[in-house]
């Protein structure tokens, strides 16, 4: 019965409420790069658009097909993600990972607002999941340092 109330604090209302609330829902025309990522063991995928001027996100697009964590994570990184850098999308990512693989410290601004998810550490087959978005935006704006969009 524990693991179930666990479970049941997992899916707080605040993921809930975030789940439901993901920003920028709408594909671009032209973006600089497209990636879709998905999570092999649950199925959730995230595919992202990405437009990056002057070195920061200036539009975002994402299509989110996720459990309630994945789109937790989106909907945060999707209300955080414009005017961020490559530099602060790589250190979210790598936060993250951290923070639900090590209980490592809170991923960095702008990306604080994961910290929501903390309690799914303790839940690793759900961590594919929630990396998804930024896993996603860091290959895209990889790709597009390779370009000459940005």
């Amino acid at each position: 019965m524990t693991a179930e109330n666990d479970l049941v604090k997992l899916y707080s209302d605040r993921i809930l409420a975030l789940a439901t609330d993901i920003p920028h829902q709408t594909r671009l025309d032209t973006p600089c790069a497209t990636v879709k990522r998905r999570a092999p063991l649950c199925g959730s995928t995230v595919t992202v658009d990405v437009v990056m001027r002057d070195g920061k996100v200036t539009e975002y697009g994402q299509d989110v097909k996720a459990c309630a964590l994945g789109q937790a994570a989106a909907s945060i990184v999707g209300h955080a993600v414009i005017g961020a850098t490559r530099e602060q999308v790589i250190a979210g990512r790598d936060g993250l990972k951290s923070m639900l693989k090590e209980d490592g410290p809170t991923p960095p601004a702008p990306f604080e607002g994961l910290e929501v998810l903390r309690p799914a550490r303790d839940y690793k087959n759900r961590h594919a999941s929630i990396l998804l978005s930024l896993e996603a935006l860091s290959e895209a704006m990889d790709e597009i340092a390779q370009s000459d969009c940005a």
